[in-house]
């Protein structure tokens, strides 16, 4: 049943691009007309579009002209004309789809396609994306199109005040980060409900007091939303849901203790004697054998005020702590503050925590000050924010794996644009060593075998700690290279723009695989072009293929290669420990080529891509039961009944 859907999907998928490019040739239609125009009679235009679209036309009778102003305009102002494809992204949009585009097709100036036309209806246009960086980059980039068409444009960031980012949002397309979105939402849903209470202070109203400017809502009601990394934002951080958190309480200030006591003593418990360990739900539990072992151990006097059985939990936490979450992985220690480091685009995560005291658990194993875990004032999840937009759609360089799960989850068909010019990267046969160290030797290697022959290489590892593994066997080798992670947020720019010049070696974490353009150098396509190596598989299927896309753009030639290892992470969270140690074994051992193992590495991935897909599914249904209860009480969902 599902391979029939699915074959359905894409035929009608099929017929529906057949459809939209008839009206790709009536945009081209208009070129000439428009390039005649002088700059003012084509805002002029654009004004006469905005009037009709205000006035109630079904923005469908608008898009052929306005698609055809859109691309007039940014011709003019940044010069670059959009190409079919980005014409049929455009209206794929439009229309509600999640388009996949391959790297380097042009998705940020695809985007400004949709954006312009239901901007013109002036409700307020908001592009989502991974990081304040890429939203920032590309209001200045695509800004000036919009402006030749007589919209305004704004950019949300994180250290924005109120009224600076009221102004953003009274924009007709605003350029922000999911997460800066919806904790705007969650503010303005906090502040409405302290209005509402301070309705009723007569003696206030009498006095003539009045709301501040800066104490009103800063957003407008949910519109259009387009999300650029769709697979990112939608998938991948949909297991995390945003909170604004409440005030301390006295209960949460003796945690703290507790936090840092179990950190201290966690390194006294051995797996299978003084607890077990579930790897699939990464969870310890203590044994009759290690409770008696945390009764008997020293214990500070403010543990007294905490019941024996909270205490096994902060101790379990800690071992779980200390097992699955390393520095320069998933989080950076930076200013005294733990930092999480995204597991999907490997950029810092700045404001992010993780939830139910893990946070606090890092802070005590690392030695900073533990902040006080607070209870939540309210939360949103990432589906119940996207799905509150009357109209929503998307864009990324790989969606089809997921498109079963955007399709239900948040109403959107996925639709596969076709390459402007077609697509001659190659890939090369996997390599799969016995352990990390013939892995990272062989990875050397081949660096040096392609440096010597000019060829730039980007090397993806999965974490910061890898990275820089990595950066010292180079370095050794003799093999000058540059480092991109999130210790180098400052250079990832200058970092991107030289890494497909001529002889260039680049090491990075997943940064380079989300919203960044590697060009090549004069003569670097007469050698072959970009070589990617993947030193592990990640996760998802998805970021390996975003990896693997940095080479190959628009027609350019390129390579990519991915390496294996029997102890790899990923055999671990998918197969379990025993299979694992098996595998372990058997590499350190073996002889001869493993090619036959890679099979086991896409089984791993499926089963952790599985895995979280129920997580999500769990998280939604939570958040849906949670919701129906609070509105039978008569309460904001989105809000908690704490004191805030």
């Amino acid at each position: 049943m599902l391979w029939a859907i699915g074959y359905l999907q894409h035929h009608f998928s099929r017929w529906q691009l057949r459809r939209w490019s008839a009206l790709v040739g009536r945009i081209a239609a208009l070129e000439p007309e428009l390039q005649a125009l002088t700059d003012q009679q084509l805002k002029k235009r654009s004004l006469a579009l905005r009037h009709r679209a205000k006035a109630g036309e079904p923005l469908a009778r608008l898009l052929v002209e306005g698609f055809a102003l859109v691309r007039e305009a940014a011709r003019r102002t940044i010069n670059m004309r959009h190409f079919d494809v980005q014409m049929l992204g455009g209206i794929a949009m439009f229309h509600g789809y999640i388009v996949e585009m391959d790297t380097g097709e042009g998705k940020t100036l695809a985007a400004t396609l949709p954006l312009y036309l239901y901007g013109l209806t002036g409700r307020g246009c908001h592009l989502a994306t991974v990081n304040d960086y890429l939203a920032r980059r590309d209001r200045q980039w695509m800004g000036p199109v919009y402006e030749a068409l007589g919209l305004s444009v704004g950019v949300v960031e994180t250290q924005m005040s109120r009224p600076q980012r009221r102004e953003a949002y009274k924009c007709d397309i605003t350029y922000g980060t999911a997460k800066e979105f919806g904790f705007d939402f969650l503010r303005d849903r906090l502040l409405l409900r302290r209005i509402a209470e301070g309705q009723t202070d007569l003696l206030g109203a009498m006095l003539g007091h009045r709301q501040a400017a800066s104490e009103e809502p800063v957003q407008r009601e949910a519109f259009f939303a387009l999300v650029d990394e769709a697979d990112s934002i939608l998938i991948d951080e949909a297991r995390t849901p945003l909170i604004i958190s409440a005030l301390p309480t006295e209960e949460q200030k003796v945690a703290v203790e507790c936090y840092k006591w179990a950190a201290s003593v966690a390194g006294q418990f051995t797996v299978e004697v003084d607890y077990q360990y579930d790897h699939e739900k990464r969870k310890a539990e203590l044994t009759r054998e290690g409770r008696q072992k945390v009764r008997q151990l020293p214990k500070p006097p403010v543990l007294d005020k905490v019941g024996m059985v909270n205490i096994y939990r902060y101790v379990e936490q800690a071992i779980m702590v200390a097992r699955e979450y390393h520095r320069d992985r998933q989080y950076v220690v930076r200013d005294g503050e733990i930092v999480i480091v995204d597991e999907f685009t490997g950029r810092l995560a700045e404001g992010r925590k993780w939830r139910e005291g893990i946070h606090q658990a890092v802070e005590a194993k690392e030695g900073v000050p533990v902040t006080i875990a607070t209870g939540q004032a309210a939360r949103i999840t990432i589906q119940d924010f996207f799905l509150r937009y009357q109209k929503l759609a998307g864009m990324t360089g790989t969606a089809i794996t997921a498109a079963r799960e955007l399709r239900k989850i948040y109403r959107c068909p996925v639709v596969r644009i076709p390459t402007n010019r077609p697509v001659i990267r190659v890939r090369l046969p996997t390599v799969v060593c016995g352990t990390s160290e013939a892995r990272w030797a062989a990875v050397v290697e081949e660096v040096r075998q392609m440096h010597a022959l000019g060829r730039p290489v980007l090397i993806g590892t999965r974490s910061i700690d890898k990275s820089e593994h990595l950066s010292r066997l180079l370095t050794e080798a003799g093999i000058e290279h540059r480092v991109l992670n999130a210790h180098k947020l400052a250079e990832e720019a200058e970092i991107v723009a030289l890494a497909g010049q001529r002889g260039k070696v680049t090491v990075s974490t997943n940064m380079a695989g989300r919203g960044t353009d590697i060009r090549l150098g004069e003569g670097v396509a007469e050698l072959g072009g970009l070589h990617v190596i993947l030193t592990e598989m990640h996760d998802a299927a998805r970021i390996d293929r975003q990896l693997s896309g940095r080479c190959g753009r628009q027609g350019d030639p390129g390579t990519y290669r991915q390496y294996l290892s029997l102890d790899d992470d990923l055999l671990l969270a998918g197969l379990g420990p025993k299979k694992a140690e098996r595998l372990k074994a058997i590499g350190q051992t073996a002889q001869g080529p493993l090619d036959n193992y890679v099979r086991l590495f896409r089984k791993a991935q499926r089963i952790v891509e599985r895995r979280h897909f129920r997580q999500r599914r769990a998280l939604m249904y939570y958040e849906k039961q949670r919701k129906k209860m609070q509105r039978q009480m008569g309460q904001d969902p989105y809000l908690d009944t704490v004191d805030t």
